[in-house]
C-alpha cells in the first residue's frame, strides 16, 4: 500500500474493509471501533472519495454484450468492451475510466506484461484514476509519443507517472514535443540518445493503451494548444476524421499526407500491429473518429460506452466493408 497511513486514513480503510469485505453493518462497526454510526458512514465515504475503494462488477448487461459482438464482427476486433450508459452529459469519463481500468489491469495480467505503452488524453487519465493498486515494481510504463505538452490533461507524462503511483513501476517519457515546429527540428530530436532509448523500449511493449481524437471544436489537441485553428482547418480540408497517437486519418483509416503527420513524434502505427492495442474512447460526436481508427486495423481491443457503441453499429453499414491496413508505413515515424 502506497498511501500514507495516518490515523484517519487507517481508520477509514478499516471501516471500508469491515463494511464491504467483512459484511458488517455500520452499527456493528461503530461498536467494534468505539465510535458513532454517523462517523463510520463519514469514514467510509471519505475512503471512497479518496479512491481507496474500487468496485468491480463482473459481467455485463445483455445489450452491452450484444453491442460488443456486433462491433467485433463489423470492425474485425479481437476484443470489445462496452460499458453501460451512466447518463453522463458530456464525455463519459466515469464509465470509461472504470471499465478501461478493468480492461488494462486484465491485459497486463493476461500478457504478464513487463512493458506497457501509454498514449495521452483525459480518458486515459480517468482509467489510471480507477486502476486498483498493483505491486509491480518490474513494470515499465513508456510513452508512445512526445511528452512535452502545454497542459497536463493531454500529457503522457502526467498519465504515466500517475500510473507509476498505482503500480509501483517505472515511467519513461519521450523528452520531446508531441509536434515539432518543422520536419528538420523533428529529425534533430529523433537523433538524441535519450529519445532513441525510450523509443526502442516502446518497441518491446506487449500492451499499448491509447486514446482516439475527433476533430471537433473541442478537440483536445487544439484546446491544449498543441495545434492551431489554421492547422485544424487544414486537417478538415484534407479529409481528416480521426487521430491516434498524433497520426491523422481519413474516413477509411488511412494516414493523410499532411504536414502535421510529418512533424509528430510518436510510435509508428504499423509497429504496433501484433500486440494488444487497447483504445479507450467514447462520448458525443466521437463515433466517426473511432470508426476511422478501427478501420485502420491497428486497434484490436475497443473500450467504449453504450451510446457510442450503438452509434458505431449504425455507422458500420455505411463504412468500408472490411478493416484495412495503412497503405504505406512511414519508416521515419516511430
Amino acid at each position: 500500500m502506497r498511501v500514507a497511513m495516518d490515523p484517519d486514513v487507517d481508520l477509514a480503510l478499516r471501516c471500508a474493509w469491515l463494511s464491504l469485505i467483512g459484511g458488517y453493518t455500520h452499527e456493528e462497526i461503530a461498536a467494534r471501533i468505539s465510535t458513532s454510526r454517523t462517523k463510520v458512514t463519514r469514514l467510509i465515504q471519505a475512503a471512497q472519495r479518496a479512491k481507496l475503494v474500487k468496485v468491480t462488477v463482473e459481467g455485463a448487461p445483455a445489450n452491452c454484450v450484444a453491442l460488443e459482438e456486433k462491433l467485433a464482427a463489423a470492425f474485425g476486433l479481437e476484443r470489445c468492451s462496452v460499458t453501460p450508459d451512466l447518463g453522463e452529459p458530456d464525455l463519459p469519463l466515469s464509465a470509461l475510466g472504470a471499465l478501461g481500468a478493468h480492461v488494462i489491469h486484465a491485459a497486463i495480467e493476461r500478457h504478464n506484461a513487463s512493458v506497457v505503452g501509454i498514449g495521452h488524453g483525459r480518458t486515459l487519465s480517468a482509467c489510471v484514476d480507477a486502476l486498483p493498486l498493483m505491486d509491480r515494481p518490474d513494470l515499465k510504463l513508456v510513452a508512445l509519443l512526445g511528452s512535452l505538452t502545454r497542459t497536463a490533461s493531454t500529457s503522457p507524462y502526467d498519465v504515466i507517472f500517475r500510473f507509476v503511483g498505482r503500480t509501483g513501476g517505472t515511467g519513461y517519457c519521450v523528452p520531446a514535443p508531441f509536434f515539432c515546429d518543422s520536419e528538420e527540428v523533428r529529425a534533430l530530436f529523433l537523433a538524441q540518445r535519450d529519445i532513441v532509448a525510450v523509443r526502442e523500449l516502446a518497441e518491446s511493449a506487449s500492451v499499448a493503451v491509447v486514446g482516439i481524437g475527433s476533430l471537433g471544436d473541442r478537440y483536445g489537441l487544439m484546446t491544449g494548444g498543441m495545434i492551431t485553428t489554421s492547422e485544424l482547418d487544414a486537417l478538415h480540408e484534407a479529409g481528416a476524421v480521426g487521430e491516434i497517437l498524433g497520426t491523422f486519418l481519413d474516413a477509411e483509416g488511412r494516414p493523410l499526407d499532411v504536414e502535421l503527420n510529418r512533424r509528430v513524434i510518436a510510435t509508428n502505427l504499423e509497429s504496433l500491429r501484433g500486440r494488444e492495442v487497447i483504445a479507450v474512447a467514447g462520448g458525443p460526436t466521437k463515433a466517426p473518429a473511432i470508426a476511422a481508427v478501427l478501420r485502420n486495423g491497428v486497434v484490436n481491443h475497443l473500450v467504449t460506452d453504450e451510446v457510442t457503441a450503438q452509434e458505431l453499429v449504425e455507422l458500420a453499414p455505411f463504412v468500408a466493408s472490411k478493416t484495412v491496413s495503412t497503405a504505406k508505413p512511414r519508416a521515419d515515424v516511430a
